[in-house]
């Protein structure tokens, strides 16, 4: 069975995540598939829309598939890593700017890669299993994929709270937070691309699209935006220890278990790209920090404890997030010269 499935379907160019039993992890082979069908699409009279779906009913798309990047980065090969990342980067960009409705189905786990061929396109569903979250600073990297503009123009300060922590969106927090537009009941969705399929008019999402089922994150708001406003990762840790609420004690627990390095760097990235509409802005500062993490002992811990030997303990560079200094943040997202990313 193919890893995906790409065809022509009615007025739809069709794109579908065929490994179930990996939660549909994205290989470099399925990111240049998506990449060469979208080129093509572009300028077919014939796809008035592409649909992107998955296989499955656990994840629409876990994430990259970075069993390969931890065996090669283990013998100090640092080059497939800086390739796969500048090649995904490349087709979240294209995606973004796509000239064409770009509807994307997500049930279930959405995260990581998958958020970045889905959630930048132009016309996203979740449905009720949906859980979308950028847990990247929980191995040693930031939200990347372009996830750093979407947590830049998220509410308030949810995005430093989303991209810190790695905290799961079901339907309405994701739509709230700006990786979603519509909640449609996961059973509707076969009828709906069918029909989508047969006009080419994403009219038809509209038409189907319901009130999602009340959230967590608006009710938090408040204790978010007064918490994580702080200009660095340090200032945010404290003012969780100055507020001493239950959520702040939850927050505080959950920033323990990330990186601090990935975390002190996601909340520089978030204000870098603050303001910006465009992607090439995120990728950019998302790309300095994965080219420089490929040589850390942080990445390739953080895959070891959570995807290798799944410990749950990894040992970071550093003991805590205080310690992370204002200079080693900036060498992390210092510019790359004729090693910048090129989209």
């Amino acid at each position: 069975m193919n890893d995906i499935d790409i065809r022509v379907s009615g007025r739809a160019g069709r794109i579908t995540l065929n490994r179930a039993q990996a939660l549909n992890a994205l290989t470099p082979e399925m990111g240049r598939a998506i990449e060469i069908a979208i080129d093509n699409w572009a300028n077919d009279d014939r796809v008035e829309i592409v649909i992107i779906d998955a296989a499955g009913e656990r994840a629409f798309c876990s994430g990259g598939d970075i069993a390969e990047i931890y065996r090669t980065l283990k013998a100090k090969d640092y080059s497939f890593a800086r390739n796969f990342w500048a090649d995904e980067y490349r087709l979240n960009a294209k995606i973004f700017n796509f000239p064409k409705p770009y509807a994307a189905f997500m049930q279930g786990f959405t995260m990581g890669g998958g958020v970045g061929i889905s959630c930048h396109g132009s016309h996203r569903v979740v449905g009720d299993t949906s859980q979308i979250a950028m847990p990247e600073c929980g191995i040693g990297l930031v939200p990347d994929v372009g996830g750093s503009l979407i947590l830049s123009q998220s509410p308030g300060r949810l995005g430093e709270y989303l991209g810190t922590t790695g905290r799961r969106m079901g339907p309405a927090d994701a739509i709230l937070a700006g990786f979603a537009d519509y909640y449609i009941p996961e059973a509707e969705w076969p009828n709906l691309i069918a029909a989508i399929e047969t006009s080419g008019d994403p009219v038809e999402i509209d038409r189907c699209a319901r009130q999602a089922p009340e959230g967590k994150l608006a009710k938090m708001q408040d204790s978010i935006d007064a918490c994580f406003a702080g200009e660095t990762a340090g200032d945010i840790l404290r003012a969780l220890r100055h507020d001493g609420s239950d959520f702040a004690r939850s927050a505080q627990e959950a920033l323990s278990r990330q990186c601090p390095l990935s975390v002190a760097c996601c909340v520089e990235i978030i204000h870098r790209v603050r303001g910006s509409d465009r992607i090439e802005r995120a990728l950019d500062q998302e790309f300095r920090f994965v080219w420089h993490a490929a040589e850390e002992h942080d990445f390739i811990e953080g895959i070891r404890a959570a995807i290798i030997d799944k410990d749950r303990k990894p040992s970071w560079r550093h003991a805590a997030i205080d310690e992370v200094s204002a200079t080693e943040v900036s060498r992390m997202l210092m510019p790359l010269g004729r090693n910048a990313l090129k989209l």
